[in-house]
């Protein structure tokens, strides 16, 4: 009893915190003066400018999977089945601009291929007009994300591979080649794996606001940013981005039907000793350098161009000055909505993971729908329910940011906790049931400490995607909380080159430190 109860609370909760608010943004987008109105509605599809917004977006996102799809798969079988050489640093590596808001590498990339870039010294002023131009524009914005989102078709790649049954293709190895056992038997196996990271990709791109923004490519997260900072329009915010939140729906249903139950559940594989490698022999070396050029490229440069940039005391000096406070105020932001995370996240990864309600797959849903809507979305719900008299102790102080990070990504860490669920084995929650234990005593003598390193990764997970989190924040801050990426963000219109660098170098700083903590934790007999 006491175990239905609190599963039934921690969904009540984040559906109050996350559906509730599109209801009210949807139900106050409809109606004008209490009566039914679709006038919002009727604009954007009469408006040819809004059709080719969407065409925009469509056409970013759909390049940018297909780019992350096709070398994050290449990638995570190099790094996971061959005998690469410093297969782990790499992924670790690659997994760098995952960490940090995406316009920071935005604006890396400014710093070396705009008109006054670091390019721009060594070119012609008509050749950095075309560097320049191309940056800002579509073929930017699909650098800047694939970049930013490569390391997800990677890392799933990564954990499939190590689903299959070594003995699937030692048979396979009878008969043919590694190159026939790729194509016949690993890349069928895992490709569900893969698609259900192309479709994150997709989303996650589709709902983008701070690349675009500043790149001045104009799509739909922008529209709906514009309409509600611009002219604080909610109609027209919400009716601009129902678009992005049908289709994002529309996948997400052919996701349920035809990969949900082949990815739900991520098992190691028992049989054998380990996965099979694959010796690469004589390729091995342009293996390397293939790795090595993209890693510099996507990873290094633009971490080297901010470094180089923000080489002025001064500079850091002034970034602290300035954008202190945002940063020490993001830091407990992060800590605080990373455990909530892991508490709600827990709870709603252990009613999935023994479905121990009957709406257990519609919980599960909810949490990746929410994931994948636009931030803008989310955020001008939350403050549409939340900006009331009754209501303004929470929407005047930091909660409401809380709120947003808990409506956005339970989802990372429910999926994480039930992951790690399914390597503990039921008959020893069964054995503490049938002595007499109750589901309390269960949980946290018996569950939570097994289940350790999931719970250890959902929390720094959660961490560093608050931290890094732009779109939300900037669409529900109080004044005087702005969290550090949003302090960021505003002061690019008017700072200069190397102060904006050091701010960002700053952001990055603050990001890796808890990968480097991840690392040296799962590195510790303690959380083997």
């Amino acid at each position: 009893m006491a175990r239905r109860a609190v599963l039934i609370f921690a969904a009540a909760v984040l559906a109050a915190i996350g559906l509730l608010p599109l209801l009210v943004m949807f139900l106050q987008s409809v109606t004008v003066d209490g009566h039914l109105s679709l006038v919002a509605y009727k604009d954007v599809l009469t408006s040819r400018t809004q059709w080719v917004l969407l065409k925009h977006s469509l056409v970013l996102s759909s390049l940018t999977a297909l780019l992350a799809t096709v070398v994050g798969m290449f990638l995570g079988i190099l790094l996971a089945k061959t005998d690469l050489p410093f297969r782990r640093f790499f992924a670790v590596l690659f997994t760098v601009p995952l960490l940090v808001p995406p316009y920071i590498t935005a604006v890396s990339w400014s710093l070396l291929l705009g008109r006054e870039g670091f390019l721009a010294r060594f070119l012609s002023s008509s050749a950095a007009e075309v560097t320049s131009g191309l940056l800002f524009d579509l073929s930017g914005c699909v650098l800047v994300l694939f970049s930013t989102f490569l390391p997800v078709v990677m890392l799933l790649t990564m954990t499939f591979l190590k689903t299959i049954n070594p003995r699937l293709e030692e048979a396979g190895k009878l008969t043919s080649g590694w190159l026939g056992v790729l194509k016949g038997i690993t890349v069928p196996l895992i490709l569900p794996g893969v698609l259900l990271a192309s479709i994150l990709v997709f989303l996650l791109t589709l709902g983008e606001f701070g690349v675009p923004a500043f790149l001045r490519y104009d799509v739909f997260p922008v529209e709906t940013f514009t309409q509600f900072a611009a002219f604080y329009d909610f109609g027209a915010a919400t009716a601009a981005a129902v678009p992005l939140a049908v289709i994002t729906f529309l996948v997400l249903v052919v996701e349920r039907i035809f990969l949900r139950k082949k990815t739900y559940e991520v098992k190691l594989a028992s049989a054998g000793d380990g996965p099979l490698v694959i010796r690469l022999g004589r390729i091995r070396s342009r293996c390397l350098v293939f790795v090595c050029a993209l890693c510099f490229f996507i990873v290094i440069l633009p971490v080297l161009v901010l470094v180089l940039q923000s080489m002025s005391f001064d500079a850091y000096v002034q970034a602290i000055t300035r954008g202190g406070d945002s940063l020490l105020g993001s830091l407990l932001y992060a800590v605080v909505g990373a455990s909530a995370l892991s508490v709600l996240g827990f709870l709603c990864g252990y009613l999935i993971h023994t479905k121990a309600l009957s709406f257990w797959q519609s919980l599960d849903s909810m949490t990746i729908f929410l994931f994948a809507l636009p931030s803008t979305l989310i955020g001008i719900g939350l403050v549409l329910l939340w900006n009331r008299p009754s209501t303004n102790f929470i929407y005047a102080t930091p909660v409401i940011i809380i709120f947003g990070y808990i409506a956005r990504y339970t989802v990372l860490t429910s999926r994480i906790t039930a992951s790690a669920l399914t390597q503990i084995p039921p008959s020893m929650e069964e054995a503490a049931r049938i002595a007499g234990a109750r589901w309390f005593r269960r949980t946290a003598l018996i569950v939570a400490p097994l289940a350790r390193r999931g719970l250890l990764a959902g929390w720094l997970v959660g961490y560093i995607f608050c931290l890094r989190d732009t779109g939300i924040s900037m669409m529900v801050y109080p004044p005087g909380h702005d969290t550090f990426p949003v302090r960021i963000f505003t002061l690019m219109a008017n700072g200069s080159a190397d102060f904006i660098a050091a701010l960002c170098v700053i952001m990055i700083v603050a990001a890796l430190l808890p990968l480097g903590l991840l690392v040296i934790l799962f590195k510790s007999r303690r959380f083997v």
